[in-house]
């Protein structure tokens, strides 16, 4: 069922991306009076699963979910029409067009993915606004227990400040940002510390997979989750949700001051003050010779830890009018963010290359129940980042058709019909090779 909820959800989103893209073509091809003769979602090798033709048009379904298109008369696209572009040039085709005019129908699809993406974001502020807990309210620093963290130099108590000279104003956008930068600033003890993050970081995190998240966490404090079945204080009267504040009378506030008190009485007994739901309990205990208690941590939610005193989230409310400035400043984060991923996975020295997925790893960004906020927080991403594909200068993407465009609105000069054909053909086999790699990635990470 959790597959099924996800895959749903992911065939939803696609789906909607790609029938508005092909939109932001086939609008201002109609409206330049431009033959489109073919609009589809997915794509129909051999047969569709559905079509019916309207005017000019046939709308379909395809039954391979790799993307969608629209086929427009006279230009050279991924159908690789050659017979149609023997023929003389008719005023109803692309190629026949002004410059100006193909420039704008092969940008619509972009427009429309950069608008939506945009208009998204906004109706989230101020549908939904923002709840978040800020960076400079983790007052006591991180809780430093792995790896990564350790090999960035990272301690349990450091307050991370900046990253590439930005200051971090979400604390859960450190993650992140560890991910697209190269270095950052932290403050210990007082003191600023400038630290580089080590080039293959990305490449370390990759290859931890689902271990590696959340290697950078705030400090929480020591709440039983459960006491195991072989714990020598099952009967001890611990109870599941008691907050351990006290050992032997020495306060402690987080989970990592328990652990370095619990050692120093090893093979002894060791008196636990527990908060449990507003009072306080003093509950007699057996510490292992390995200095544990034989009780499983669970970590609480944020809103827990407010009304507990130990963090103050940020709890924004937006008016349309203000919605509209904040959709717009975090579509261009988005943006941004993804290109300097893009940066790192270009370089081979970090690795990152590692982590391009295909569709598993995008559906699997889709949560197991739904939410109508996470839904259309991940279709809002999604949106940008196929525009930004797409605009890239690769012959079958509209980036590549733009160049050539733009070439010829610059010089005056035509690419010919033969020269746009090999292009194509070259672009082709370059956005089938990542197709292939991505999806390959993929299928090794399941096995794996």
């Amino acid at each position: 069922m959790e597959i099924l909820i996800k895959a749903s959800q992911f065939i939803l989103s696609l789906s909607l991306l790609i029938v508005l893209h092909e939109l932001g073509h086939f609008i201002p091809a109609k409206l330049f009076k431009t033959k489109v003769e073919k609009f589809y979602l997915f794509f129909d090798y051999k047969f569709s699963l559905f079509k019916k033709k309207i005017g000019d048009t046939v709308y379909g379904i395809g039954w391979i979910p790799l993307g969608g298109y629209v086929k427009i008369a006279g230009m050279i696209d991924e159908s690789m029409d050659k017979e149609q572009l023997k023929q003389e040039p008719q005023p109803w085709e692309f190629r026949s067009k002004p410059a100006w005019q193909r420039l704008i129908i092969m940008l619509g699809g972009v427009f429309v993915n950069f608008v939506l993406g945009i208009l998204i974001y906004i109706c989230l502020m101020w549908v939904y606004g923002e709840k978040y807990l800020p960076n400079e309210n983790v007052k006591d620093g991180i809780w430093v227990q792995d790896e990564l963290a350790v090999g960035l130099g990272l301690e349990t108590g450091d307050k991370v400040i900046s990253v590439d000279g930005q200051d971090i104003q979400k604390f859960s956008e450190i993650p992140i940002e560890f991910i697209n930068g190269n270095s950052f600033v932290i403050e210990r003890n007082g003191q600023r510390i400038d630290k580089q993050i080590p080039v293959d970081f990305i490449s370390k995190l990759v290859d931890r997979g689902k271990e590696a998240r959340g290697f950078i966490m705030p400090r929480f404090p020591f709440t039983i989750g459960a006491v195991s079945k072989d714990s020598p204080n099952l009967n001890s009267g611990l109870l599941k949700k008691d907050i351990v504040v006290a050992i032997n009378n020495s306060p402690i506030k987080y989970y990592d001051e328990a652990k370095e008190k619990l050692a120093i009485y090893k093979g002894q007994e060791a008196t636990l003050t527990v908060n449990r739901a507003g009072e306080k309990k003093d509950i007699t205990v057996k510490v292992t010779d390995e200095g544990k208690l034989g009780v499983v941590f669970t970590a609480l939610p944020f809103s827990d830890l407010e009304k507990l005193g130990y963090y103050t989230l940020a709890d924004k409310t937006y008016t349309f009018g203000q919605a509209i400035p904040a959709g717009l400043n975090k579509s261009w984060n988005t943006l941004t963010g993804y290109i300097k991923q893009l940066k790192k996975i270009f370089n081979p020295s970090t690795g990152a290359y590692k982590g391009l997925g295909g569709f598993i790893s995008i559906g699997s960004i889709f949560p197991s129940e739904w939410s109508a906020y996470t839904f259309w927080s991940i279709t809002a991403f999604l949106s940008i980042m196929l525009g930004f594909m797409n605009l890239l200068p690769i012959p079958a993407l509209d980036g590549g058709h733009v160049v050539f465009t733009l070439w010829e609105m610059i010089t005056g000069k035509k690419p010919g019909d033969k020269f746009l054909e090999y292009a194509q053909r070259v672009g082709f086999v370059v956005l089938l090779t990542l197709l292939i790699f991505a999806n390959g990635n993929d299928i090794f990470k399941l096995f794996k």
